[in-house]
């Protein structure tokens, strides 16, 4: 079966490739739309869109090939030496499940707050500014962005390098 690892790192890394790296141009995206608010909405649907066809789905297909590369190279994550392997499936966990528990639902509701038009102003007074919140969320969303790179970012640190982290 070792064949089948380079078929299985293959898929993998160009997996992570699909998947994460459009990622990383979500902060020029939101950038965009923030500076021309008539396309804000547009920006962020297209981050989401981005998310739930692309980094979502081929982002599953991680742990399939990954597991597959572990059993047919026969390493134990648990074992002096291979740790790096386990502390990069555990932030591939806490990633992924803050992306689909945090990001992604403020992201949805940037969406919802500025998919319609702003609410009116009271006869009289200057127009009225963004919907209550949209900033808060909208920082959010750029927090948990920067968390997201740094942890995408290690993890491919981590599967390169593969360090002895001494534990």
């Amino acid at each position: 079966m070792p064949d089948l690892v380079p078929w299985f790192l293959v898929l993998h890394v160009l997996g992570a490739i699909i998947a994460f790296g459009p990622t990383f141009s979500f902060a020029v995206i939101g950038a965009l739309g923030g500076a021309e608010p008539m396309h804000g909405n547009f920006a962020t649907r297209i981050s989401e869109a981005i998310t739930t066809r692309r980094v979502i789905p081929v982002g599953l297909t991680m742990p399939i090939t990954g597991i597959g590369l572990i059993w047919l190279v026969g390493i134990n994550p648990f074992t002096r030496g291979t740790r790096w392997l386990l502390v990069g499936i555990i932030l591939y966990t806490v990633a992924f499940t803050f992306a689909l528990v945090v990001q992604l639902p403020t992201v949805r509701r940037i969406v919802a707050m500025t998919s319609g038009p702003p609410p009116a102003a009271a006869p009289g007074s200057p127009p009225s500014g963004p919907p209550p919140g949209l900033m808060e969320n909208v920082r959010k969303v750029q927090r948990g962005g920067l968390l997201l790179s740094g942890l995408v970012t290690v993890i491919a640190f981590l599967m390169v390098v593969k360090p002895d982290l001494g534990f």
